[in-house]
């Protein structure tokens, strides 16, 4: 039962990793309120995706397989801080590069731009705490995923999308279905972090409190 636990902890984990966020929000941007963004249909948004995820994820992804090969960190799980603070810094150089080609585009929407700065600063003030205490950088995440899509819920959409299942049919769904939803994943990743012995109460509470904070700034130098 413990080892089927820590499985689900595990897989729970990957899913919902730091590195995902931004590629969500788009994904959920891109389904609920697609009229904000100036590209060119959906070629253009599919573009525009690659972009984030090469960015976001792909290329940290590499830089921290480099890191590893190099026995630069131990693990990709980096459980000291330590081993945390080349691969935040390459991140981050990549969220800044990310968010300073898109802050002046008017194809992009500023309401993914203000995610980007928010999740941008998340993750710089994590390196600066990661010097005291190794916060949970997971929670980082969902903390900044939770108010985004608290923000979008308020003011940039317009409530509903269509979910396309296939052979299922297509369905109409509401986004506070997928605020709910979001919420049920910040227990469940912050319950997975200690299955998983990767953090205690304080380092989630602390990782959850930047995560929103930082986007709550954005927003309002944005908005």
């Amino acid at each position: 039962m413990y080892t089927t636990a820590r499985l689900g902890a595990k897989l729970i984990s990957i899913i919902m990793h730091p590195m995902f966020m931004m590629t969500y929000v788009l994904l959920i941007l891109f389904k609920f309120n697609p009229y904000l963004f100036g590209l060119a249909g959906d070629k253009g948004q599919e573009l525009f995706l690659i972009t984030v995820v090469i960015l976001s994820v792909f290329f940290p992804l590499v830089a921290i397989l480099m890191m590893k090969a190099l026995n630069m960190i131990e693990s990709l799980e980096m459980k000291s801080k330590e081993e945390r603070v080349g691969p935040l810094i390459v991140t981050g150089v990549f969220y800044l590069w990310l968010f300073m080609n898109i802050k002046d585009n008017t194809a992009i929407s500023e309401v993914f731009s203000f995610f980007v700065l928010g999740s941008t600063i998340g993750l710089f003030v994590s390196f600066f705490v990661n010097n005291f205490s190794k916060i949970s950088l997971h929670a980082v995440g969902m903390g900044g995923l939770l108010m985004g899509i608290f923000f979008i819920r308020q003011y940039f959409t317009y409530g509903h999308a269509q979910i396309s299942l296939g052979g299922l049919g297509a369905y109409n769904i509401h986004i506070n279905l997928i605020l709910g939803i979001v919420i049920l994943l910040c227990g469940l990743v912050a319950t997975s972090r200690l299955i998983l012995d990767a953090h205690d109460t304080r380092d989630i509470s602390g990782g959850f409190l930047v995560g929103v904070v930082s986007q709550i700034i954005a927003f309002n130098i944005f908005f």
